[in-house]
């Protein structure tokens, strides 16, 4: 079972329908207890990391998403601001991320003088995968759709899994072990986001 975490950041319908229609069992987790059961987690996210991360913690789940993850080794996809999280820290603000995926949130940043870059990246982009399971059987022509201002920086280059081309190469993707990072958004990516959410169901 998918528990698809509901902490007022993301939004949990879309991806509970996606998985509806897939047949994988799943639940919007609005309640610690509701994460016990679950085999694997999807952590949503939108808008600010800090107000995200305050969130989390606020909300009484950030110990035992610790423990379900860390701990027991249940594989989670962050989404989004969903994978900022993942990291150390962000330049967007102050909190403390979650560490499970070593590196650092930074704004996207356009080389001097090009006058055509705007934020945020919004809108479909393809990405360059390196082989990953979660990845796999996407269409490459037709990408994915992306919204936000801040990439992630891997402390590690190999965690990254995927790249994509805004201001330059990016990742937006990672994997560390049973944790996984998409900073695209793949419930609003038709067919390759489908494709993608049903990979992670299977793991």
């Amino acid at each position: 079972m998918i528990a698809i975490l509901s902490y007022g950041f993301g939004n949990v319908r879309a991806f509970a329908n996606i998985y509806r229609e897939l047949n994988v069992p799943h639940a919007i987790a609005d309640s610690v207890e509701a994460l016990e059961g679950a085999d694997k987690i999807i952590l949503p996210g939108v808008g600010a990391f800090d107000h995200a991360m305050q969130r989390l913690r606020a909300s009484g789940f950030a110990e035992p998403l610790q423990e379900q993850v860390i701990g027991r080794g249940k594989p989670v996809l962050g989404v989004c601001v969903g994978m900022q999280m993942l990291a150390d820290a962000s330049e967007e603000g102050q909190e403390a991320g979650l560490g499970w995926v070593s590196g650092m949130v930074e704004r996207i940043r356009f080389p001097e003088g090009e006058k055509t870059g705007r934020l945020p990246h919004m809108g479909w982009n393809t990405i360059r995968a390196a082989g990953n399971p979660i990845l796999a059987g996407m269409d490459e022509a037709f990408g994915f759709y992306f919204l936000h201002s801040y990439r992630f920086r891997c402390a590690d280059a190999s965690d990254s899994i995927a790249t994509a081309e805004y201001a330059g190469d990016f990742t937006c993707a990672v994997n560390r072990g049973n944790v996984f990072g998409v900073q695209f958004h793949p419930e609003k990516s038709h067919h390759n986001g489908v494709r993608l959410l049903k990979n992670f169901a299977e793991l």
